[in-house]
């Protein structure tokens, strides 16, 4: 019987060591980006097309290789981070195990430049596969530049299963985020498809944060600084007014490389409670620095993943200084009891033993007798509805009878008037405590939920507009910019087709700047800025690439945003237009989220109630 155990070709090794390590084309970024800060660069830029698919460059001003080395960091475990087991407890860079370049290589087509400073040309070698196509000499300034082209071109199954541009392009901007916010010393660009996203000068953290996220940010975040003989923690919080329905800006680091990691994610989400609503998230730009050898960070292929010595101390140390940093700055304003230079007030003219006695002076209606009588009949107090000839003819504003009591005019001369609780007999529709709508139907009594019932009107109605591009726009007398940060500037682009398809009219000013020009027709008195940050809120809760679930997301987001509250008075008119739109809608039961919109109590219900 043959044998039928044999070694894999150190090409098909390689494309199964890519399978872990490059899932996608931001894994190329963050391997590449992660090479340069290892090589002690002080400006990175990166240079995509295609959302990586085409191209990915990354270009540094760091130490360079020899020519024998440049040959050498395309074979697997090629490393000059470690020589020995003990070595991986001791890793203070951020590549050590020497698969990324192999990985990258074995997928595609990677030209590699390097030059160092006592070099006086440098090194041109071509990979294609893992195997070496041309190896040269070339003149280039000092540092490196890694092309990556036609990624995943030898592994098609592996392309197909890629997703949009759009979606790509995201991946490749939250790479590029975790690795430039931990060093603001560093200058990093970022081009896409021929267009500067990013420019970003070294500076403090808080300058960085401000240059990914936006310059609002500068009144958002709370610093972090706590010091202990195991642990550094460093950073900055987002204040407890902006947390956000979604985990956006949330970013731990472990001596500068980006980590998830959910129990100490707890630390910060209890230090939070009782700030920020229940489904609402903090947002926190956190370092933190421990010896190397309290971590083992050899536990994931794309090292995200952490394991600490003692993690209990960490979470401690963690959600204490969390709790400390919302203390000293966010509770309450600081009050300043020193005296104003401005206010030159000489109190000698205006104390007490210098101003005049003045006696006080009280009102008094010298015609006013209390014995008096009054022509009024104290004990005949009339209702409304107990005159039958002005039953059918309200005069009063019936608007208002619920919740709310109306006084009627006088019926009788010398008559007191009197509030009225009945409603008229013609009215149709009743609102309980401003949120239900109840009328009476052959069976019984309806009750509906109006915010439901709104909800479901409007998501019927822009699923149609979606549909049939006919959404009505209002247009803005002074049109609004709304800035956002790159992942989301991304999203609003990828889905501004449907937003104007619903009435929205937007217009790109730059990369992360949007003018707001006009607004849905229903979306009269909203904020359109605030509406379209929940909307992108929103939706990145249930993101989907597909079409027709980015649609039915989109409808829902909306809906919810614009459908009529609880606590909100209604008009009998307005009740009844909102019935009829409801059971005119092809799902009248069930609103959007899958809560009932209504339940009818029958007869025998309300008889077995007094039963």
């Amino acid at each position: 019987m043959l044998d039928v155990i044999k070694l894999l070709p150190d090409s098909v090794a390689n494309q199964i060591a890519a399978g872990e390590v490059i899932q996608r084309p931001a894994s190329a970024v963050k391997e590449l980006m992660e090479n340069a800060l290892d090589a002690g660069a002080t400006q990175i830029d990166l240079v995509v097309k295609d959302a990586g698919k085409s191209l990915i460059m990354v270009t540094d001003n760091g130490c360079g290789m020899s020519e024998t080395d440049a040959r050498l960091c395309f074979e697997r475990h090629a490393t000059s981070k470690i020589s020995k087991a003990e070595d991986l407890f001791a890793i203070r860079t951020m590549g050590f195990r020497g698969e990324a370049l192999a990985s990258i290589a074995a997928i595609a087509q990677v030209e590699l430049k390097t030059r160092r400073k006592e070099d006086e040309v440098g090194v041109k070698i071509v990979n294609e596969g893992s195997v070496v196509k041309e190896q040269s000499l070339t003149p280039m300034q000092p540092g490196t530049t890694f092309s990556v082209k036609n990624l995943f071109f030898n592994v098609p199954a592996r392309r197909n299963f890629l997703k949009s541009p759009q979606a790509e392009m995201r991946h490749i901007i939250e790479e590029f985020t975790r690795v430039t916010l931990m060093n603001p010393e560093v200058g990093f660009t970022l081009t896409s498809d021929g267009k500067e996203l990013y420019h970003l000068y070294s500076g403090s953290l808080k300058q960085r944060i401000m240059g990914l996220f936006g310059s609002n940010y500068a009144e958002k975040l709370l610093p972090v600084n706590q010091d202990s003989e195991r642990v550094r923690i460093s950073g900055f919080i987002v204040k407890a007014e902006y947390a956000k329905k979604t985990r956006g800006e949330q970013y731990f680091f472990v001596n500068k490389r980006f980590i998830k990691h959910a129990y100490l994610h707890h630390a910060i989400e209890n230090a939070f409670m009782e700030m920020i609503p229940k489904d609402s998230f903090p947002g926190y730009f956190l370092n933190i620095e421990v010896d190397p050898s309290d971590i083992d960070i050899n536990i994931h292929p794309t090292k995200t993943e952490v394991n600490f010595l003692d993690v209990k101390l960490v979470y401690a140390i963690l959600h204490a200084a969390v709790r400390k940093a919302i203390g000293q700055h966010n509770l309450s304003p600081t009050i300043d009891f020193t005296e104003t230079p401005d206010l030159n007030i000489d109190f000698g003219e205006v104390s007490r033993a210098s101003r005049p006695l003045i006696m006080p002076k009280v009102p008094v209606d010298e015609s006013y007798n209390p014995f008096k009588q009054t022509t009024s009949n104290q004990e005949f107090k009339p209702k409304w509805n107990d005159f039958p000839q002005h039953r059918d003819k309200p005069s009063g504003d019936w608007r208002q009878l619920y919740g709310e009591r109306v006084d009627q005019p006088d019926i009788n001369k010398g008559v007191e008037t009197e509030t009225v609780d009945d409603p008229p007999a013609n009215t149709q529709y009743l609102q309980v405590n401003q949120t239900y709508i109840v009328t009476t139907v052959k069976s019984g009594i309806l009750l509906i939920d109006q915010h439901l019932a709104h909800t479901r009107v409007l998501f019927e109605k822009y699923l149609k507009e979606m549909e049939n591009h006919s959404g009505a726009s209002q247009q803005e007398l002074f049109p609004q910019a709304l800035s956002l940060n790159m992942n989301d500037a991304s999203l609003l682009k990828e889905l501004q087709p449907e937003l104007e398809n619903l009435g929205f009219v937007l217009e790109q000013a730059n990369p992360t700047t949007f003018m707001i020009n006009g607004t849905p027709s229903d979306s009269a008195g909203c904020d359109a800025v605030e509406l379209l940050e929940k909307i992108l809120d929103n939706y990145k809760i249930n993101r989907t690439d597909l079409q027709l679930d980015r649609k039915l997301n989109l409808a829902k987001t909306m809906a919810a945003q614009l459908s009529i509250k609880a606590q909100t008075r209604l008009t009998e008119p307005e009740m009844q237009n909102l019935v009829d739109q409801l059971f005119a809608c092809n799902v009248a039961e069930i609103a959007p989220n899958g809560k009932k919109i209504y339940v009818i109590m029958s007869v025998e219900d309300i008889m077995n109630r007094f039963g």
